[in-house]
């Protein structure tokens, strides 16, 4: 096994640093991020971005993706997300605005500023829930959800031609094939299965917390 491995394999679970399960509400913000968590360390039903703690990977991703080595820079960075965002170049494209292509990013990057230390937990959770009704207004379910993101990160990809195919991102039909997976219903790991999209909208509740599966 790579040493690479062995190290991560040593790294205590995030479970064990936060052992308490997110309610409902709170599985549910953090499943915004479902779309762009794909890789097999990441984390779906738990604040802490990964499956196991590594602060180190989430400042490093941070400052390698979007240049943010700053609790000011990532501050920065989600309220222009939340204010236009990629949304607004893809209006003036196409006239549509997805807004789920935003929510997936703000809430990933607010889950590694959290991973990074850059912010606290009580700080995450107020920013995950300052994006909350804007995505209840514009969407009916995870389905919707699921169409505006996949558009967003079309537009966003194709607007990276002319680079070499290693620096490009996942194609998109790789894209496509892991928003069907967390939208079939069979999908009994899914966050969307676990948090129906109508949960934000009803009473809070506490949830069992689902060892191995995250």
């Amino acid at each position: 096994m790579a040493l690479w491995s062995l190290t991560r394999w040593r790294r205590p679970r995030a479970e064990r640093r936060y052992p308490d399960p997110l309610t409902m509400h709170q599985l549910w913000m953090v499943s915004l991020s479902a779309p762009v968590n794909w890789d097999r360390d990441a984390s779906r039903t738990t604040l802490y971005p990964f499956t196991r703690i590594d602060d180190d990977a989430a400042r490093q991703w941070l400052a390698g993706q979007w240049e943010i080595t700053s609790r000011e820079k990532l501050i920065g960075r989600l309220d222009g997300l939340a204010r236009t965002g990629y949304r607004a170049r893809v209006h003036r494209l196409l006239g549509v605005a997805p807004l789920a292509w935003d929510a997936a990013l703000y809430v990933d990057i607010t889950r590694r500023g959290f991973g990074s230390g850059m912010i606290s937990e009580a700080e995450a959770w107020t920013a995950l829930k300052n994006i909350v009704p804007t995505v209840v207004r514009t969407y009916a379910s995870w389905h919707e959800y699921a169409d505006h993101y996949l558009l967003g990160r079309k537009v966003w990809r194709d607007g990276l031609q002319g680079r070499s195919e290693a620096a490009l991102p996942a194609p998109h039909a790789v894209a496509e094939a892991h928003l069907r997976a967390l939208l079939d219903p069979a999908n009994r790991a899914s966050p969307w299965n676990l948090a129906p999209w109508d949960a934000i909208s009803n009473p809070d509740h506490a949830r069992r917390l689902q060892r191995g599966r995250t």
